[in-house]
């Protein structure tokens, strides 16, 4: 996500660091005394600025939500929009995918969403994406049992490659899928991303899945 920097951020960082957690790793085994709530707690990784994160704690008030974003330009404007309209279920988290595992311990996480990542095209560089085996197994290392992975996707390949990525897994099972999300039974529930709705608007389709752990390892 290419975001320009904005002057306004360095300072909103400085002056609000109540509302965001910039050492996630901190706070591992311990994230539902950071609620102060033992209700469930559900990720997003790549929150970007925030739009679905900030709409799915609206509509489930009684569950707790992490937006994690590596991009701290793109986190900034969820920043501002919670220090403004503050959520009681939403925190703001600056990390990277790959730690999550130091940021969660075992079946700290009810669900998790993935919502158009980068689909990290070339071949060489498969181990990146958010659906590769590598990131499957985190996180199933810090998923309840029954876990679920909701991921949407514009990308035809990437969302090929995540199908195949999930088959493969013996303790993954897929829920449901569609190839045109716009288009499908799920419409009605779908929260629209920033994302999906200027990618819909181009005429693309929108991809999704659900895929579930069946089991703790």
């Amino acid at each position: 996500m290419r975001i320009k920097k904005r002057p306004w951020a360095k300072e909103l960082y400085e002056n609000n660091q109540d509302f965001y957690q910039k050492f996630p790793e901190n706070l591992k085994g311990n994230w539902q005394n950071y609620f102060e709530n033992s209700a469930p707690i559900e990720l997003e990784i790549g929150s970007g600025k925030g739009g679905f994160i900030t709409q799915l704690a609206k509509k489930e008030p009684k569950k707790n939500f992490i937006a994690m974003e590596i991009n701290e330009m793109a986190l900034a404007f969820l920043l501002r929009k919670q220090i403004a309209n503050p959520l009681p279920n939403l925190r703001l988290v600056i990390g990277n995918a790959h730690e999550i595992e130091r940021y969660f311990t075992m079946g700290e996480i009810a669900n998790i969403y993935l919502n158009f990542s980068d689909p990290w095209p070339k071949k060489r560089h498969a181990k990146r994406r958010l659906t590769s085996p590598e990131f499957l197994k985190k996180y199933q290392n810090i998923l309840q049992k029954g876990g679920k992975i909701h991921f949407k996707t514009d990308n035809e390949n990437l969302f090929a490659y995540s199908v195949k990525a999930i088959a493969n897994e013996s303790n993954l099972f897929l829920n449901y899928l569609t190839f045109d999300l716009h288009h499908s039974e799920y419409s009605e529930e779908n929260i629209v991303t920033e994302y999906e709705q200027k990618f819909s608007k181009n005429g693309s389709r929108i991809f999704m899945l659900e895929a579930q752990y069946l089991r703790r390892c």
